[in-house]
């Protein structure tokens, strides 16, 4: 008899520790859960108002003037001091730029942005670049509109690649390339054309 009581009150103990731990195992999940749901969850493109992928063409020139009058481009770090560089490629510097882009090579014509940003020369044997820039446009439909490059950008290259990563305005959600070509370059100035395709909702 005794031992028939023991059973049984030991099932019920092993019963309610058994429950204890299911509801307190799924307060835990339900707390979780919608502290997951409070910091990111899921939703329709259409909630944003995101239709249809487009895909856009931008060409213009790139002015980067280092010397003379109205220069848009100035070097913030000195590599050469804290590298000890033997390297003829400027290993190291760092360049702050506010450069015009234009729809002709000729810097005096039509201006449709600014490229804003930072470039490092990012190899010692060769002259490459790491850009850090953002477009920010100022015509027509794309007034007001960023992308943002982030990418390697070898200058001597007859043809190079660099990833469009972002965007904003007309450009939300961007991604792409531009392709890049450079039209003329020494110690003063460079202009580049730059070639860009680039997938946006808007």
């Amino acid at each position: 008899m005794v031992a028939s009581v023991l059973k049984t009150q030991s099932f019920i103990i092993f019963l309610i520790l058994f429950f204890i731990t299911i509801i307190t195992s799924f307060s835990r999940l339900t707390v979780a859960y919608g502290y997951s749901e409070l910091f990111g969850k899921y939703i329709s493109p259409s909630s944003l108002g995101l239709k249809q992928e487009k895909l856009s063409h931008l060409h213009f020139y790139l002015h980067d003037v280092l010397s003379g009058k109205n220069i848009t481009g100035i070097r913030v770090v000195d590599g050469k001091p804290s590298t000890n560089r033997s390297s003829q490629f400027m290993f190291g510097d760092v360049y702050v730029i506010d450069d015009p882009l234009t729809i002709e090579p000729d810097i005096n014509s039509k201006t449709v942005g600014k490229a804003q940003g930072t470039y490092t020369v990012a190899s010692q044997g060769e002259l490459s670049l790491l850009m850090v820039t953002n477009f920010a446009f100022t015509e027509g439909k794309y007034n007001g509109s960023t992308l943002s490059v982030l990418g390697r950008n070898e200058v001597l290259s007859t043809v190079r690649e660099i990833p469009i990563v972002g965007g904003s305005g007309v450009f939300r959600f961007a991604r792409g390339y531009a392709q890049v070509r450079t039209q003329s370059i020494n110690q003063a100035r460079a202009i580049v054309e730059y070639n860009v395709f680039v997938f946006h909702y808007r």
